[in-house]
């Protein structure tokens, strides 16, 4: 019995040790990644690296709002993601909420077809979207990645697993009651979702906030440009600058984690939404 225990033990000990060293692995780019934004460009890729520099360059910091114009730039991308974020958030529990309580013909063969977009890469129609919104008058807009994004298959496929998991007979007691469909969605399964909205609101405002493809496609004037295509800007035809795209890298990750922390205690509960259920 002593053995059996013993070797649990051993064995849990070494399961942590291994989770450790990788998560330590995982964190080595962050870093390096710190520790070159506090560095001369020439001092980036010395041999052997130098993790903490003698003369830490914290002026870095400072010309990169002066290099580019950085501060318009986030401004656009912290407007284009809120708005992205509270559209798809609308969106998608209000779809998720029509498929998951209400009954009505072709239900599931339309969810099946709209969950099944999510294994088309967007590579694949970019071309006829691009020439679509350009027709509409909306290229080199910011309305027009806000209409492109404002809805998600993986959001309304998330949104409908948490949702099935809350009881019926809930919503049945609540049309009894006389409550319209609008306010059995606000008032009930709203605020039973917030590990699933928390979740969402994870994802989307990540993938938003990190988006280079879709503004560098869709957006040409300097004005209207994003956080991530600005730094872009500091790699000239030449040679690029590498302390200070590290600097700014830096500042970019600050709002991603900010949101991660806040929300990251109803992380774990809404990533496992569906996998069982009671």
């Amino acid at each position: 019995m002593r053995s059996k225990k013993n070797n649990k033990v051993i064995g849990s000990v070494i399961v942590y040790i291994i989770l450790i060293f990788l998560a330590l692995m995982m964190l080595v780019p962050f870093a390096w990644m710190i520790s070159a934004s506090l560095k001369f460009n020439k001092d980036v890729f010395v041999i052997p690296f130098e993790w903490i520099s003698k003369e830490p360059r914290w002026k870095n910091y400072i010309d990169i709002w002066t290099k580019i114009p950085l501060a318009k730039f986030t401004l656009n991308t912290v407007k284009l993601t809120l708005i992205v974020t509270g559209l798809q958030l609308l969106t998608s529990s209000f779809a998720a909420y029509a498929f998951a309580k209400l009954q009505f013909k072709g239900k599931n063969v339309l969810f099946l077809a709209y969950v099944s977009t999510i294994a088309v890469p967007w590579q694949v129609y970019m071309v006829p979207q691009f020439m679509f919104m350009r027709k509409l008058g909306l290229a080199d807009t910011h309305l027009a990645i806000i209409i492109l994004q404002a809805f998600s298959a993986f959001g309304v496929f998330l949104m409908r697993q948490f949702y099935e998991g809350i009881p019926d007979s809930l919503c049945e007691a609540a049309r009894i009651d006389g409550m319209s469909e609008y306010k059995i969605y606000s008032t009930i399964m709203l605020p039973l979702s917030k590990p699933a909205l928390s979740t969402l609101i994870i994802f989307t405002f990540v993938n938003t906030w990190n988006d280079f493809l879709g503004p560098l496609i869709y957006l040409t004037t300097e004005s209207k440009k994003t956080l991530q295509i600005g730094l872009k800007m500091f790699i000239s035809q030449y040679s690029a600058e590498y302390g200070l795209i590290m600097a700014a890298s830096v500042l970019s990750l600050i709002p991603v984690f900010v949101v991660f922390l806040s929300l990251q205690k109803y992380f774990v509960a809404g990533i496992t939404t569906g996998s069982v259920k009671g």
